[in-house]
Order: structure tokens, then sequence, then C-alpha cells
């Protein structure tokens, strides 16, 4: 009986999902453009409020010829690149800190629990009072709303290491740093990946918000740009990027979680 529950189920990255279920999925999917695009050819939908996918499609492909795709997603890319990795770098540190000492976590638990509803692009003002005008305080606005959750993620994913665990590795005289190198991090890595996924995930959402507000290149402000202009299909184009560039960073998270994670 379970041999049959389990058949057809494929395990990847800690997950499971029925082949049945995904095959369902895409044909779900794929009937949803098929209607979208018969709407709009028949005029049951103006193309002006909602373009088809055919003319979403070609959007894409004069944005790609023409090279502005390239150059407003490499630049997004770099400021998402710089962001996450100044905020996960001290997330880490902080989340760390955290975890293992008591003085940090009785002065950084009340401090991130309080600091980490604020909205962190509502901040992106007072940045370009402090930074300037220019990238660093795009780039801080990402990087502080990365480092939450990654600080999060790592205070947690300690605090979920079994003690019985570290009690047996001090039984055997090993030293702090081989305890937290062998079984304190590789313990506590399943959160903090799941923590990079939610932190990625807001790298992307702040990249397009900071790109509305202050800046005159990147895909948010084409996508701003396009959406002033009633230019729906190249708007919807964006969005479209935005969606498959989410889609490859969670494939490349769940890589990087299938190597680190082979020992589950």
């Amino acid at each position: 009986m379970a041999e049959r529950a389990l058949r057809g189920i494929s395990f990847r990255g800690g997950g499971f999902a029925p082949q049945p279920v995904k095959r369902a999925a895409s044909i779900v999917f794929a009937l949803i453009l098929v209607v979208w695009q018969v709407a709009i050819s028949s005029g049951l939908v103006s193309a002006v409020f909602l373009p088809s996918p055919w003319s979403i499609l070609l959007a894409l492909r004069d944005l790609a010829v023409s090279g502005e795709l390239w150059r407003d997603l490499s630049i997004s890319l770099l400021r998402i690149a710089a962001g996450w990795a100044l905020g996960t770098a001290a997330g880490l540190g902080v989340g760390l800190a955290m975890g293992l000492q008591s003085v940090a976590r009785s002065i950084g638990v009340p401090l991130v629990s309080a600091l980490f509803p604020i909205p962190k692009i509502a901040l992106l003002p007072l940045l370009i009072l402090w930074l300037g005008i220019g990238e660093a305080p795009k780039i801080a606005t990402i990087a502080l709303g990365v480092f939450f959750p990654t600080a999060i993620a790592a205070a947690s994913g300690i605090d979920s290491v079994p003690r019985g665990l570290i009690r047996m590795a001090q039984s055997f005289n090993m030293p702090f740093a081989a305890i937290l190198a062998k079984v304190v991090l590789p313990g506590a890595l399943p959160s903090i990946i799941a923590g990079f996924r939610i932190s990625a995930s807001t790298a992307l959402l702040l990249v397009v918000a900071a790109e509305m507000i202050g800046a005159q290149d990147g895909i948010g402000a084409f996508v701003l740009a396009a959406g002033n202009l009633m230019q729906t299909d190249r708007l919807m184009a964006g969005v479209v990027v935005l969606s498959l560039l989410g889609l490859a960073i969670g494939g490349l998270l769940s890589e990087v979680e299938k190597r680190l994670l082979r020992w589950r």
C-alpha cells in the first residue's frame, strides 16, 4: 500500500511532487494560455488592458533583439547580487551570534523583532539622503531586506540542532570550532537555505520597487515606464522576465540545496 502511494512521486531537494499532478498543472497552464489568446483574438477582452500571449512573446523578442532587455536585466541582477551578498553576510553573522551566544540573543532578538516588520522600501528616501543618489541606496535597501530573514533563519536553524548531538561531541573533547563546523552548521543548514529562498524573493521584490521609485534603468524602471506609456505588451513582457528570473533563482537555490544537503 505504501509502495503504491509513493510510486510516481519525485523526491528532489527535500520535497516531493506526484508526477500526475505535474502533468495536470502543465495542461491547465496550457489551457489558460489558449483561452487567454482566444479571448483577445475574438475581441472579448481589449488588448489595451490585457495583451495576448502572442503579443507578449513578440514584445519579448523585440526587446531581446534590441538589447534593451539584457541591459536592464543585467543592471537589476548586479543590484540584486550586491545587495543579497551584503545582507546575507551580515545576516549570517548576526544570526549565528544570536544562536550561539546568550548575550547576543538577548540584544539581537528584540532589535530584529522590532525592525523586521518595517517595510524596507519605505526607508529608501532616507537612504538616499544618507548615501546620495546612485546605486548605494538601492543596494542598501536590498541588503536590509535580505538581512532580517537571513538572521532569523540562521538563529532558528541553530536552535533546531539537537542538543544531544552537541553534548555528544563535547564528550569526545572536540574543540568548539570543530563542533561548530561538523555539528552545528550542518544541522542548521536546512533552515539557513530556507532563509535564502525567502531573502532571494525579497531581494527581487525590493529591486523592482527601488527601481520604480529612484532609478532610470533596470527591470523595475522599464515596467514603470511601459505602464506610464500604456505599452501593456512591453509591461507584461517585463513581468514575464521577472517571473522567469524568480524561477531561475529558485532553481539555482534548489541545486545548491541538493549539493549541500546530500546527507539528507
